[in-house]
């Protein structure tokens, strides 16, 4: 109990830190636990690209040579409007048993089970047998990273050299049938983002059939973008995913448990989002040109080629438009089979028996792929284990009002943490 007691108070404490990014700001916070991990026996540094968004990392030798096991987790969180929550986003709130605020779930949570089962560890004497543990907490991964997990592995490679890693990308139970599933994100997808134009005549808008306008030409495309899917691209994960469940493909899934099957079926593919529209600037004039964004996530292993062929597939009949590739970052992954997954198991089975593991894939992506670029060798998984709420109540609270978690879940993943360092490391 002390040890999920102190992880609940390190989780208001963090949340009580307003880090929306941007601007983040993220220097207070990271002082508080800079300071806290140096008095217990941490080696702690406190880098950045600015001044007032330095990057952690505190690392616990071992007594002898061995891997690297990195906890890591980001301390910057997306926005919160007070008015539509029914508490203080940041309170820090314990309330029935629940801690309140961005953050509580995406991923401050995640900070403070790992720094407190860190502290508890350090604190009680525990030193590895073999290797270091470090603890890495960054800023700016809601903005994509370039101040955090991306600047701290290409500038301070040897600073955060890691073997194995444990990030955020899963771990919350997942119901199947009689079964409590633990994933574990072994894969994220990339992200191949593009714009559509289409082209026309501008004109005056009282005369629409003198100009030829572009905006009505995006219709067919924002309609087809919405509607129909492309075939499969199915990868390890989510190949691993169906073998562990039984089930010989996705339609077996979706008759057997249509809930996960929702889940599952963005990791099997390519996926489109028409997310952005825009055209004229006034609104008494025929535009003649305009534009449709679309976030594209394609699955590990492939490129830009796939996303080509899955929007082709998909846009088939329709012509008249321009293609610009925006943003294009490839995806990644980590071998399922590993020492760090059997230590994992062990937890789980100990924690939770009767429960298993399953590999899961993130359709977004995460601070693990730098890490994975920087370090090719990197075993980095996605774990962060919740049981008392599932994976189908859990995933509406992340970037959503509300948001909240229970106390017993904090303590549960700072037991995980301890238990899977002390497991790994000696």
């Amino acid at each position: 109990m002390a040890l999920e007691e102190r992880a609940v108070e390190l989780l208001q404490q963090l949340i009580r830190h307003k880090t929306v990014n941007p601007p983040g700001e993220e220097r207070p916070l990271q002082e508080e636990l800079a300071a806290e991990l140096r008095d217990a026996g941490f080696e702690v540094e406190l880098v950045g690209r600015t001044e007032s968004r330095p990057n952690l990392v505190a690392r616990l030798r071992g007594r002898a040579g061995g891997p690297v096991l990195t906890l890591l987790s980001h301390v910057d969180t997306v926005l919160a409007d007070p008015s539509e929550w029914r508490y203080d986003p940041w309170s820090g709130a314990l309330i029935d048993g629940e801690v309140w605020g961005r953050g509580a779930q995406d991923m401050k949570s995640q900070t403070a089970a790992e720094v407190a089962a860190a502290l508890d560890l350090a604190r009680s004497g525990w030193r590895p047998a073999h290797g270091d543990l470090l603890v890495v907490v960054v800023v700016d991964e809601e903005t994509g990273g370039a101040d955090g997990a991306i600047w701290l592995t290409e500038t301070h490679p040897d600073l955060v050299r890691s073997d194995f890693l444990l990030n955020e990308g899963a771990g919350t139970v997942i119901p199947h049938g009689d079964e409590r599933l633990y994933g574990v994100c072994t894969a994220e997808k990339g992200v191949f983002r593009f714009t559509l134009t289409t082209r026309g005549a501008a004109g005056h808008a009282s005369m629409p059939n003198v100009g030829d306008n572009a905006l009505p030409k995006l219709a067919p495309l924002l309609a087809a973008l919405g509607s129909r899917r492309p075939e499969h691209d199915l990868t390890d994960a989510p190949r691993a995913l169906l073998a562990a469940l039984g089930l010989p493909d996705l339609a077996a899934l979706q008759a057997a448990n249509p809930a996960l099957a929702t889940f599952v079926e963005p990791m099997s593919s390519v996926t489109f989002a028409p997310t952005m529209i825009s055209a004229g600037r006034k609104i008494n004039v025929i535009p003649s040109a305009a534009s449709l964004k679309v976030d594209c996530r394609v699955p590990p292993g492939h490129g830009r080629d796939t996303a080509l062929r899955r929007m082709t597939e998909v846009l088939e009949g329709l012509d008249g438009y321009e293609l610009t590739w925006d943003e294009e970052v490839v995806g990644n992954g980590s071998p399922v089979e590993s020492p760090l997954m059997d230590a994992i198991g062990r937890w789980v089975q100990a924690e939770d028996p009767g429960s298993r593991l399953v590999p899961v894939m993130l359709p977004a992506y995460t601070d693990s792929r730098a890490f994975r670029d920087a370090f090719p060798e990197c075993v980095a998984y996605g774990f962060f284990p919740q049981r008392e709420r599932n994976l189908f109540e859990m995933w509406p609270l992340v970037h959503g009002k509300d948001e909240r978690i229970t106390a017993a879940d904090v303590g549960f993943a700072a037991r995980a943490y301890r238990a899977i360092a002390q497991d790994l490391l000696g």
